[in-house]
């Protein structure tokens, strides 16, 4: 967690502690660590919680708003957008199993409330509780296969097939169970984590939404048919 992030911080609530998905995974005295040292900031639109080269110390995870993990100003690379990360999702625990510095940046698209559990406490919880591993390993597991997926999807130059993916990816219910079936995000914040202008993405959504796999809202995207999303191929 930033410096600027580390000052506005909180303890949690017990509303926000009972929105965390792994929450009710733990026994009560796992709990009770985590009540204790679960963090809470508003991260304002630009502002980073990660940043390439920085110690990891926190495990994140995102209550509400959007995130994206990206290379941007990575010492002169082609700036890549691996992910967003909308609420419910958590990240970050393989740089904390190894470690390591963290190897890109996690930054809020709008302003955002995010927890950050301390290493420390992360790793008790490894130590301490089954439920917690077999959650952070599902994690591991799924998001393997999402960066799998991913590749396929970068490599693509269709641009319905790339919005359709990448919206297949921040509506998976186990990395992101807070999302539903309705991801709050506007069309520009979506080119901007696909790569493509916001009038051509509006032109992808346009056909998801004819083949009847999204619908369109007022401030967001309500998934029709995710299996649908997955399996798009363009003609």
């Amino acid at each position: 967690m930033s410096p600027r992030l580390q000052e506005r911080a909180r303890s949690a609530t017990p509303d926000e502690l009972a929105s965390v998905p792994w929450w009710p995974l733990l026994d009560a005295d796992s709990q009770a660590l985590v009540a204790r040292h679960l963090h809470v900031a508003t991260a304002e639109p630009g502002e980073r919680l990660c940043r390439i080269g920085a110690p990891a110390s926190y495990w994140f995870g995102v209550l509400d708003g959007l995130l994206k993990m990206s290379n941007d100003e990575a010492g002169g690379a082609p700036p890549i957008t691996f992910t967003g990360v909308p609420p419910g999702g958590w990240f970050g625990e393989g740089t904390l199993l190894k470690r390591e510095s963290y190897r890109y940046n996690i930054q809020a698209l709008r302003r955002s409330r995010v927890a950050g559990l301390p290493l420390p406490q992360f790793e008790a919880l490894l130590a301490q509780s089954i439920g917690f591993n077999r959650f952070v390993l599902d994690q591991l597991n799924e998001r393997l296969g999402q960066f799998i997926a991913a590749r396929e999807t970068d490599r693509s130059i269709d641009p319905d097939f790339r919005v359709a993916r990448n919206l297949a990816a921040l509506f998976h219910p186990q990395l992101y169970p807070g999302v539903g079936q309705l991801l709050r995000i506007t069309q520009q914040e979506l080119a901007y984590l696909v790569g493509l202008s916001r009038q051509r993405c509006n032109l992808a959504l346009q056909r998801l939404a004819q083949d009847g796999l999204i619908r369109v809202e007022y401030g967001g995207l309500r998934v029709l048919d995710l299996p649908g999303l997955r399996g798009f191929h363009a003609a």
